[in-house]
């Protein structure tokens, strides 16, 4: 476990996305969890040896399978936005594997496969704020990379965690995506967090720069998906973007199949959901 603060963790040694631990008197907060059932009950125990309570609290940064199919294991209440959980009523109650090119982590991992999701006890549609006698906790709405993601803020400590707002030299999951929200999103990262340690959901602490990185590339990707749209082009015409969206990653070369696999199914989706006017939601 990294601290970032007093009593604030992260932790990106598991499969999947980057976890957080807030320990408070009362109990600990924790933000995502592991993938895997096993990694599940592995971070448990870390954090008990951290927080010594067993009281505890679960905060879905979104509904994306990467960070929620390990919710059931964790064993407790969890809490996540409105629209997050209206994904999950639309899901069956076993995870089948569907969408196996998404580019996510799970798909590297067939014994997820048969799941059990655990759908969110607490849902709110703004901002909901925990005191568990230590500092404020804060989740706030705050959409981009789905409808129901949301942002855990700690302002006593300077702390924010973002999930999938910001990812450094990946991909972005745009399956589920709301572009121009999203921008918005990064605006109010870059104007009010200045002072904040930022933790993005997949790697740890992200940088300013990268923060301004991740809008370019999306305004980038938007403007692609406008170009075709005025063409009236088929949502299979946004594979041309890849290379040139590629381009301007820096990551392992054993990487490349699956990010692009990611961006062909985002693409593709966020295409057929924004400009042909597709109303259902379509699960990452």
């Amino acid at each position: 476990m990294h601290e970032i603060k007093r009593d604030i963790y992260y932790e990106n040694s598991f499969p999947g996305v980057t976890l957080g631990a807030i320990i408070c008197p009362q109990g600990t907060v924790l933000i995502d969890a592991p993938l895997r059932a096993d990694d599940a009950r592995t971070w448990l125990a870390m954090v008990f040896n951290w927080g010594e309570s067993s009281n505890r609290i679960l905060v879905n940064l979104d509904a994306h399978p990467d960070r929620t199919l390990g919710a059931r294991s964790m064993d407790c209440t969890i809490i996540a936005h409105q629209r997050a959980a209206q994904i999950f009523r639309g899901r069956p109650s076993i995870f089948k594997g569907q969408n196996t090119e998404s580019g996510s982590e799970w798909e590297t991992f067939d014994d997820v496969v048969g799941t059990r999701w655990a759908v969110p006890d607490i849902t709110f549609s703004s901002r909901i704020s925990l005191y568990w006698g230590a500092f404020e906790i804060i989740m706030e709405h705050h959409p981009g990379p789905s409808l129901g993601a949301i942002w855990v803020d700690i302002p006593a400590a300077g702390v924010v965690f973002i999930g999938d707002a910001v990812l450094d030299n990946q991909p972005p999951f745009l399956t589920n995506a709301d572009l121009p929200a999203w921008i918005e999103s990064l605006d109010t990262l870059l104007s009010s967090y200045r002072e904040y340690t930022i933790i993005g959901g997949r790697g740890g602490p992200v940088p300013f720069n990268t923060v301004r990185a991740q809008q370019e590339h999306l305004k980038k990707i938007m403007k692609g998906l406008d170009r075709l749209a005025k063409r009236n082009a088929p949502p299979e015409a946004t594979e041309s973007l890849i290379p040139k969206l590629l381009a301007d990653l820096e990551f392992p070369l054993d990487m490349k199949e699956q990010y692009t696999h990611r961006y062909r199914h985002g693409l593709l989706q966020c295409y057929a959901h924004q400009y042909r006017q597709s109303n259902s939601i379509i699960e990452a």
